[in-house]
């Protein structure tokens, strides 16, 4: 084959092989969205059941770099503290090495073509009958591990034939190995896919174009690679997203130097454990053997370094908790999984809330309206962050409680941002006290009640009590109806002003809508509190 025509075989198997593993990690992200919810719960026991998820969940999507986009958008989404989602990282660079295997003991063993094809064809089936049903990214994700495979064919028979004509750096030297290192994180960069590189390694290896010990060079590049996915994962995130992809920076190029360091003594180890377990002589398999041996040797060094290292995350990227009017919880790497991104939103919507509640107190206790006017413009531009964020949110593959969850989570949004305008109207209506005077036995009971009404109502730090803000909601409107008759009273007599009944009439309106706003968001839809899982 000539050169033109092996560069375009490279080129079409690596292709149909990222676009297969695209396929299969979106279908099965897609399918499994319900169970991803529980599956953090559950990791956010212990640091095994943190790892254990790290490493189930990348097994079975196949695609370390989703799992760790995803465990950032979850921490920057306030559903997974910073601790456990430590090692859910370190446990999808363990469940990562499944693709390797998979690899070396299926697709460089069998006949791929007799696998792949009957798998996309039953996959695409699946997908054009379940259009908005459960096996639909089932089949997607099938269609995907079909084109996988193919890809892998391809590749393989490209290096086959590019094997005798090409030399890659060889050899013993330091500079080769960095090199290669080199070669492994910059393939992982330009793909976004460590399991590609690892497929390109394994090919390679098996076809005689690298040793084992270069090509492990290389898978230990493209470990270091992923790297680069979870720090452009952290753009405009919150700082623990950011302290997440910080220590997933540290396990890698920690691990990948450990690894290096040790590669010779490695690589003989291998071969040795290979001679006396009776295996066959097989690149692949030891490079995938390995992947997973560095991979598990990096989690050791992590378990005495991982509290400390927390503790020391945890004092860096402070700065933009300062700023109240960022969002924290809407994170773009969580709108791919609707179910999550509907309870982020619902996060975020408290913390509006929180902010219309302590306004509507504010102009209670008259507050003037240029202070509200701060609180007012971090409610405007929180709602927009969440208008934007629902704009983009993938409503095709959205079930149907999350679609119910999401209008409900709407629909208490604008019940905040009403109480947020009716408290701002209430403090630039604000009298110079002429009403108070007036009816200050009826003033003084109303301010209590409704300050006591908005008080239960405030969604932090802990979810409102139905019961108890219905209560407190029928005390206010008793003592609103006697305030308004004494103030029509002190209008009629002449003891006050007619331009100042209407007044203090209208701001007692604005302050009694505001807290009856608060209220039906707490009866529609009890929002639960905007606060991370602890470390």
């Amino acid at each position: 084959m000539n050169v033109w025509g092996i560069l375009t075989s490279l080129a079409g198997g690596l292709g149909l092989f990222l676009l297969g593993m695209t396929m299969m990690t979106d279908g099965l992200r897609l399918a499994a969205g319900p169970a991803l919810e529980r599956i953090l719960s559950w990791s956010s026991r212990t640091r095994w059941h943190a790892l254990g998820s790290g490493v189930l969940v990348t097994a079975l999507v196949q695609s370390s770099s989703a799992v760790t986009v995803a465990a950032i958008g979850f921490v920057n989404a306030g559903l997974l503290g910073l601790a456990p989602a430590l090692w859910v990282l370190f446990g999808a660079n363990v469940g990562t090495t499944m693709t390797g295997w998979i690899v070396a003991l299926v697709g460089l063993k069998f006949k791929i073509e007799a696998l792949a094809l009957p798998l996309i064809g039953l996959g695409v089936g699946m997908r054009l009958t379940g259009q908005n049903r459960r096996h639909g990214p089932v089949g997607s994700a099938l269609a995907g591990f079909g084109l996988l495979f193919l890809g892998l064919s391809v590749l393989q028979s490209a290096f086959a034939d590019v094997a005798g004509q090409i030399t890659l750096p060889q050899g013993e030297g330091a500079w080769t190995v960095v090199a290669l290192v080199g070669v492994g994180s910059l393939m992982t960069v330009l793909m976004q896919s460590s399991s590609a590189s690892m497929a390109i390694a394994l090919t390679a290896a098996q076809s005689g174009l690298l040793t084992p010990q270069d090509a492990a060079a290389v898978v230990i590049g493209a470990n270091v690679g992923t790297t680069v996915t979870a720090l452009l994962a952290t753009i405009g995130a919150t700082p623990n997203a950011r302290r997440a992809a910080a220590a997933h920076v540290i396990f890698n190029v920690l691990t990948g130097a450990v690894a290096l360091a040790l590669l010779p003594w490695l690589i003989d180890a291998l071969a040795t454990a290979r001679q006396w377990m009776g295996l066959q002589h097989d690149p692949a398999a030891r490079l995938a053997l390995f992947h997973t041996v560095f991979n598990l040797l990096g989690v050791a060094l992590m378990w005495p370094l991982a509290t400390p290292l927390t503790h020391w995350l945890q004092q860096r990227f402070r700065a933009r908790e300062e700023d109240e009017a960022q969002p924290q919880y809407l994170d773009a790497n969580i709108l791919q999984v609707p179910s999550l991104a509907v309870e982020a939103l619902s996060r975020e919507v408290a913390r509006i809330g929180h902010v219309a509640v302590r306004m509507a107190r504010g102009a209670l206790a008259g507050a003037r309206s240029d202070v509200l006017s701060r609180d007012q413009l971090i409610v405007s531009r929180l709602g927009d962050a969440a208008q934007t964020f629902t704009d983009r949110m993938g409503r095709s593959a959205m079930t149907q409680s999350a679609s119910e969850h999401l209008a409900q989570v709407l629909r208490v949004q604008r019940y905040y941002e009403t109480a947020a305008e009716q408290a701002h109207l209430a403090a630039q209506l604000q009298s110079p006290g002429a009403g108070e005077a007036a009816a200050a036995p009826q003033h003084a009971l109303f301010v209590q009640r409704t300050d006591a009404l908005l008080a239960l109502c405030d969604p932090l730090p802990s979810p409102p009590d139905p019961v108890a803000v219905e209560a407190a909601e029928s005390s206010m409107e008793a003592a609103y109806d006697p305030l308004k008759v004494a103030l029509l009273a002190a209008g009629a007599s002449g003891a006050l002003r007619l331009v100042a009944m209407e007044e203090a009439l209208r701001r007692y309106s604005a302050l009694r809508r505001a807290a009856q706003q608060a209220a039906k968001a707490v009866h529609r839809n009890p929002v639960p509190p905007a606060v991370a899982p602890a470390p």
